[in-house]
């Protein structure tokens, strides 16, 4: 039997793209996946806007928490970075991506799925180059 795949995805904040990025690892990689999140600069909090627009797709994300890189530990077949540059600290891994996206924060709702679909295409075509 194959170990579980260890994907991190990174942001400052630990509260949109790297939350909805590590939703679509869970979803898309099932059992076979161990997907965690983090950011450099955790806000301590989920954004509201992310957890309703993954509730559309019928995805939880209230039950997240936001982490910091802290207290993540271990080897990963894959680090993404969400294009937070140089407050992303370097993290171990067999791969490593920077996803340059933009924040959602503070974009309006079409523009907010815009990126949260984006997320979901790179996270199924990560997964499947694993």
């Amino acid at each position: 039997m194959n170990p579980k795949k260890r994907v991190l995805f990174v942001c400052v904040e630990n509260a949109n793209r790297s939350q909805m990025a590590e939703a679509f690892a869970r979803l898309h990689g099932g059992e076979a996946l161990d997907a965690l999140s983090a950011g450099s600069r955790p806000s301590g909090r989920i954004n509201p806007k992310a957890i309703r627009f993954m509730a559309e797709l019928g995805y939880d994300l209230s039950a997240h928490a936001s982490k910091s890189l802290d207290d993540i530990d271990g080897e990963f077949d894959a680090v993404i970075t969400m294009g937070c540059g140089d407050s992303c600290p370097w993290v171990p891994a067999r791969r490593r991506e920077d996803w340059n996206l933009p924040d959602p924060r503070e974009m309006d709702d079409d523009a907010y799925r815009a990126v949260r679909d984006e997320i979901s295409s790179r996270v199924k075509t990560l997964l499947a180059q694993l």
